[in-house]
């Protein structure tokens, strides 16, 4: 039995073909956990079949092991997962966020279900090395070739220090926001100022729901506010349930970990970025010379 010693955050990626392949590459880690002494428990986040498996080759140990259905871990956006994260830690994790997991994505759901999607979860994979860094926390991502295909792997490769094509996570995003974001469609409604009743009226009238316009509504308010002083006026366009603001901010964000930490008393991030971030499926980011263009897509 060790001794287990506060550390930074162990990031490791495992790629399996096969049953046999995910459970080789599991029970090492949930091992380690189970022979460190003052260890919590280890967490299997899995498809309901691989957790089955695991049980069986845990024997007896399984009682000793948390299993969650991927399916109910990630239910909805990057941030999402980030936030899902962040409080299971804070309630289970031990001294300096010590635990291990094992995280298979559901690359069947949303974070298969387009190119789109993989871009925010490899997003996610990438600024993991920064928004978890201060933790002690080893985290075993594993990704099953059958779901996620070879583009999948290459790129999330590039996100997990463990491989030898490993890229600085900042570098990376950089590269993701490289791209520029699809011009506004000309019909898009100008709206001077952003207030929420008015950005909800707007969103019923394209056939939101009145309590998913309400919450899109509260998104872009929070935002607008987060970003002051805002440049030009806002934009609006789409229909339900892909209903889109753009705001401008007369100041760069300068900063790729806008509204992926938890609000705190003081500056930016700030409540508006983090609350959009959970709200919405997608908030992309692009600074430039006259500040910095945010667009909000609600779904």
């Amino acid at each position: 039995m060790t001794t287990g010693q506060l550390g930074s955050f162990d990031h490791r990626m495992a790629v399996f073909d096969s049953d046999d392949g995910f459970v080789a590459a599991a029970l090492p880690l949930l091992g380690e956990a189970l022979g460190t002494f003052g260890e919590p428990p280890p967490v299997a986040i899995a498809a309901p079949r691989n957790l089955d498996l695991l049980r069986d080759a845990l024997g007896t140990d399984a009682k000793d092991v948390t299993c969650i259905p991927h399916t109910d871990w990630y239910t909805g956006s990057a941030a999402n997962a980030v936030a899902q994260a962040a409080a299971y830690l804070n309630a289970h994790a031990g001294p300096g966020g010590r635990i291990h997991l094992v995280m298979e994505p559901v690359w069947s759901g949303r974070a298969g279900r387009s190119a789109r999607e993989t871009t925010e979860w490899i997003r996610y994979e990438a600024l993991a090395n920064l928004l978890f860094a201060p933790q002690s926390t080893t985290a075993l991502c594993a990704y099953d070739t059958r779901t996620a295909g070879p583009a999948v792997i290459a790129a999330a490769r590039r996100t997990h220090p463990d491989t030898e094509v490993y890229e600085d996570p900042l570098r990376l995003v950089a590269e993701l926001d490289a791209v520029p974001l699809p011009l506004p469609p000309a019909s898009a409604q100008p709206l001077a100022e952003p207030q929420a009743a008015a950005v909800q009226r707007w969103a019923v009238g394209r056939g939101l729901p009145a309590a998913d316009a309400e919450l899109f509504a509260a998104a872009v308010a929070e935002t607008a506010a987060a970003l002051a002083p805002l440049g030009d006026a806002a934009l609006l366009w789409g229909e339900a349930p892909a209903c889109v603001c753009e705001l401008r901010s007369a100041r760069r964000l300068d900063d790729p970990l806008a509204g992926f930490v938890p609000p705190a008393a003081g500056p930016e991030p700030g409540p508006g970025l983090w609350y959009a971030r959970q709200v919405c499926a997608y908030v992309d980011i692009r600074d430039d010379a006259e500040g910095a263009a945010v667009r909000l897509q609600y779904a």
